[in-house]
């Protein structure tokens, strides 16, 4: 794997050396990748930077869900920013740890080993120890080591139209430790493989009401009415053309349970999602370079620049930045995750690791959209209000378009919420759900 950097360099614990950047020249680094495939995905795994999931693309559109930069340009150098005092965006889907702003391990190599190779499955893993330290991290970052040792495992399962990973973290140490693990997406749903990027009808899906930003961010909110104690409703944020500049907005206080969150681009309905349990990574920051980026874009290539139009969300097991947990002595910390790519959805109202689901209701009718993650297995669809069936039918999944379905309301006035279960052809419940009546 190739990547463009503008030419830089580092010293032997990856400081940056100063007077080192140059902008007007540009070099190539090379990786070596693994690609996962299956007849829905094809994923691309970097262990050499950062343990990442570079790439994953929805062979159904052929359009990639995750950003890539096309040209790495060094920043925030001597800013006291970050761990190693300089930082560069590639992309993907990576572990950080064991400190805040993407941690130590970006840049580190991380050991790769195929654990299970079948016509089921492959399961590949990249794991780091943090057994090193940067001599002159600044003030705000810890010294030393944790000794904290991390495994990102990442399957592809034959016909499945999602991508499992689980992150594993171990303390070996006798005494608990205080640190912070984040998983950080670079998400562009629906984009060109060529040239993958947010566009303006990019719209972040987090069941959230409410959400707070440093200090420094409040211009942020300009546009989403106050929520009390510091918080503001989570309305015009959420649309990345409403974002004016960089910044961050965490979700506020947490997000209550809720086991997804992702980006849907409205200019092709194409979406990607993280599914998992919410309730161990808690935290959720939303970041952006701001929306004017996609009216200055210029070429990469000869006008490279960090800034560039992607959303980036943080899964955490704090609730934000510099915010540590503690680790408990001998303790084992599993985050199990689905990376789930969505066509024809509007908004997402449920979630699991079978399928997400888009449901809403009036009197007049009930609307439902849904996403099969086993995409070529027959499904049964039912939605009832009360003992009223609305539909009972069994249901081809369309992994191109997505399914929509509309059943009218018996027109009775009754108020009972509308109930929804999908299941297998054979009667194994995959998802349920229910909306009340707007």
């Amino acid at each position: 794997m190739a990547w463009r950097t503008v030419k830089y360099a580092t010293d032997a614990q990856n400081g940056f050396v100063n007077g080192s950047l140059d902008k007007t020249t540009t070099v190539d680094r090379t990786f070596k990748a693994y690609v996962l495939e299956n007849r829905y995905l094809k994923v691309t795994l970097v262990p050499e930077f950062g343990g990442r999931i570079l790439s994953i693309i929805y062979k159904p559109t052929n359009h990639e869900e995750l950003y890539r930069a096309d040209v790495g340009v060094p920043y925030g150098i001597r800013a006291g920013n970050f761990y190693y005092d300089w930082m560069m965006v590639y992309g993907g889907i990576f572990p950080t740890f064991p400190d805040a702003e993407h941690g130590k391990t970006w840049l580190k190599p991380w050991n790769f080993d195929v654990v299970t190779r079948s016509d089921s499955e492959v399961t590949a893993s990249m794991s780091l120890q943090d057994d090193f330290a940067y001599s002159a991290p600044p003030r705000k970052f810890r010294a030393g080591s944790t000794g904290i040792q991390a495994t990102y495992y990442v399957t592809l399962k034959a016909d499945r139209a999602a991508l499992d990973a689980r992150v594993v973290l171990k303390n070996p140490k006798n005494q608990p430790i205080p640190y912070e693990y984040w998983t950080c997406t670079t998400l562009a749903p629906g984009s060109d493989p060529q040239d993958p990027r947010t566009t303006g009808g990019a719209e972040i899906i987090a069941p959230i009401a409410a959400y707070t930003t440093p200090d420094w961010s409040k211009n942020l909110s300009a546009g989403d009415e106050s929520a009390g104690a510091g918080r503001y409703r989570f309305e015009q944020l959420r649309y990345f053309r409403n974002w004016p500049t960089m910044g961050i907005a965490y979700a506020a206080p947490d997000m209550g349970g809720a086991n997804f969150w992702g980006v849907i681009n409205h200019d092709n309905e194409e979406g990607i999602f993280r599914i998992a349990d919410n309730t161990v990574t808690r935290g959720l920051k939303m970041w952006t370079w701001g929306f004017p980026t996609v009216a200055s874009e210029t070429d990469p290539r000869r006008d490279p620049t960090e800034a560039r139009p992607y959303v980036e969300l943080w899964a955490g097991v704090s609730d934000q930045f510099f915010h540590s947990a503690e680790f408990p002595a001998q303790g084992e910390v599993s985050v199990p995750e689905t990376y789930a790519p969505t066509i024809g959805l509007h908004h997402v109202t449920h979630a699991n690791r079978n399928i997400l689901v888009n449901l809403a209701a009036d009197h007049a009718r009930a609307d439902l959209e849904f996403f099969s993650l086993a995409p070529a297995a027959p499904l049964r669809v039912t939605l009832r209000r009360g003992d009223a069936i609305l539909l009972d039918d069994t249901v081809t999944a369309d992994p191109k378009n997505g399914n929509r379905i509309a059943a009218a309301m018996p027109a009775d006035g009754s108020a009972e919420p509308v109930r929804l279960t999908i299941t297998t052809a054979d009667g194994r419940a995959l998802i349920t759900a229910e909306t009340p009546i707007r």
